[in-house]
Order: C-alpha cells, then structure tokens, then sequence
C-alpha cells in the first residue's frame, strides 16, 4: 500500500496497532508458574500465510478471520469445524477487522480500497458491500451496538488528525455523530447498548472512562498518574468491566465495577498480561501473557483466583475469543511457523 501526505504517520500508526494486535512477540519468563491444564485443540486453517483475528458468529456456527493468503489481506469466514473457508472480500488493499452485527446477518470491516482506511459493512456471505464512512483521514476499529443499530468507530478526522476520537453511525451510513473530542481509544459497548466505555489520555496518561451512547455523561472510571489503564471490556451483565494497567510497573488484568468503585488486581506478575476476555457467564477471564517466556493463553476466575495456563509451547498464541455458548475458545498461534486458527475446548 501506498501512503502520502500526511495520512502517511496515521495509516502507519493503524497499521501499527493492528500488528501489535495480530503479531507482536511478547518476551520473559515466568516468576511462579500457574497450573497447567490439558484442553482438546484443533487447528482449523493450515496455509503458507497468516490467519489472525477469529471473530465468532453470535450463533457460534462460523468463524471469520483475516488471512494474506491471496497476497494481501482479505476477510474470510469458516465453519466452526474449520470445513467451508469462503473469501468474503477480493481487491488489492487492507480489509480486516471483521465485527459480526448482533443478529450474524452482517459484517462491519476496516478497508484500505479507496486509499484511506474506511469503515464497511457487507452481508455475511460478502455480498452488498457498503461504504459507510469517506474522509481524507483514518476511520477504524468498528463496533456493532447490541441492537445492531449502529456502529461506533475510531476517527482521525477531527483537528489536525494526530489524534483519534470516538464517532457513531447509523447501519446505513446514515446519521454520523461525534461522541469524543480528545485524544480516545478502545471503545466498548455496554451489554444493554446505553453506555460506551473507552481510554483516554485526556487528563495526561490514559484512563477508563465510560458515558451515555450519545456521548454525554462522560465518567472517569481509574485515575492514577504517569501509569496506562487501557482495553476495557465490559461483563456480560454490565456490571463490571476488565481492563489491563501497568500501575504496578508492568501490565496486568484489573475489574472496576461500572460505577468506578471497586477497583481490583486479577493477575500479579513481572511480566505482561493483555486482551481480557469475559466468558458469556461471566465467570472467567481469558487473557494473554508472557510469563512463561512466549504468549500464551490464561484463564482466570473473575475474582482473580485459580489462573490456569491454557496453552503452553515455545510459539505465540493470543488473541483469545470466547464461542457464545462459552465451551470453546478460538486463537491464533504460530506453532506451525505461521499463524493459524486454532480452537480449544473452554476448560
């Protein structure tokens, strides 16, 4: 891909994130190993490129992903056995960053294809591909509303396109409203759809925030100085959100309860913990960690007992995804040399 201009630094900086979401080599060793358990995995893709970033259908019946099999990166969607691989999207730019609307009948992506990142929404067997955003700067990381309604996005176009700030629109493209105006990240819908939660930097390092959907009642959640709270993720019941901080000197995976109160370490180590992911009961965590030397996955009760390694070789798995009925866990690793999609059972 080509950048110019000053897009340049900012596509590059996108691209950044997604690499550190897809590939980053985590590094270190372990201070007290967690027990180990032994899950059942299969490996679900198997080719000569990277296939990153599972997204489970709301029925649990199919997995999309990002692969560059072809070349370059496009979207793919795959029975959840790993039988049926179907490319959903074919053109010579970026698409990733697949989000399956709430009722599995369509996908929102990120597109490079008019030469600025962009957000897309297309049917879930790829047809009907709808551009729902078009400006000179980057909009990404689209995120359904749990009434389908609508998608919250990250956008650089604000200002002079340094910083990022959150943004709303309707399914059809329609009805674009500012949410933020501060340098923002990591959205996250509520479970009920009323509440937005989000990092920002705005009082000097980066905080939990959380607000109304329409962007008023903005509420700081955390608040430490010279350290990062970050990745929100909220609890199915929406009473708790999960998110990851280096307040104690390195990252590691916290719960706040919605209000703010509450605040509570689930993992304490010297090496790093990321990407929190509730089970849909709402009794466990899955996160990633380096402290056995490589990423692996973890699993850890919700009140921060009983972490349990879950997968354990000398290669990188992360980027764990809980299937809605809670029983498996897709991942991607490069065990084979490359990175797959694997799945597992959920312990």
């Amino acid at each position: 891909m080509a950048f110019v201009s000053r897009r340049e630094g900012i596509a590059a900086a996108v691209l950044a994130v997604v690499i550190i979401l897809v590939g980053a080599v985590l590094v270190g060793c372990t201070d007290e190993p967690a027990p180990t358990i032994a899950p059942t995995f299969a490996q679900l893709t198997d080719n000569s490129y990277n296939d990153v970033l599972p997204a489970w259908s709301p029925d649990g019946r199919r997995i999309a992903f990002i692969s560059g099999r072809d070349g370059d990166a496009e979207i793919y969607v795959m029975n959840a056995d790993g039988s049926g691989v179907t490319q959903l999207t074919d053109n010579s730019a970026y698409d990733g960053l697949a989000a399956w609307s709430p009722d599995g009948r369509r996908i929102a992506f990120l597109s490079f294809r008019d030469g600025d990142f962009e957000v897309y929404v297309m049917n879930a067997d790829g047809s009907g591909i709808t551009q729902l955003t078009d400006n000179s700067y980057t909009d990404w990381d689209p995120a359904w509303s749990p009434d389908g309604r609508r998608i919250a996005f990250l956008s650089f176009r604000d200002g002079d396109g340094d910083s990022s700030n959150i943004y709303v629109v309707n399914a059809d493209g329609s009805g674009l409203t500012q949410l933020t105006d501060n340098n923002d990240l990591f959205h996250a819908w509520s479970p009920d759809g009323l509440r937005i939660a989000f990092g920002s930097d705005r009082d000097g390092d980066y905080d939990i925030y959380v607000m109304d959907a329409d962007g008023s009642g903005v509420t700081q959640l955390t608040d430490n100085s010279a350290y990062d709270d970050r990745g929100p993720a909220w609890s199915p019941d929406g009473r708790r959100i999960a998110f990851v901080s280096n307040r104690d000197g390195d990252y590691d995976i916290y719960v706040v309860n919605a209000d703010g109160s509450g605040v509570t370490q689930l993992t304490d180590n010297s090496y790093d913990g990321w990407f929190p992911a509730w089970s849909p009961d709402g009794r466990r965590i899955a996160f990633v960690s380096n402290r056995d030397g490589d990423g692996e996955i973890y699993l850890v009760n919700s009140d921060g007992s009983s972490v349990t390694q879950f997968t354990g070789n000398s290669y990188d798995d992360r980027q764990p995804a809980w299937s809605p009925d809670g029983r498996r866990i897709a991942f991607q690793s490069d065990r084979d040399g490359d990175y797959e999609i694997y799945v597992l059972d959920g312990g």
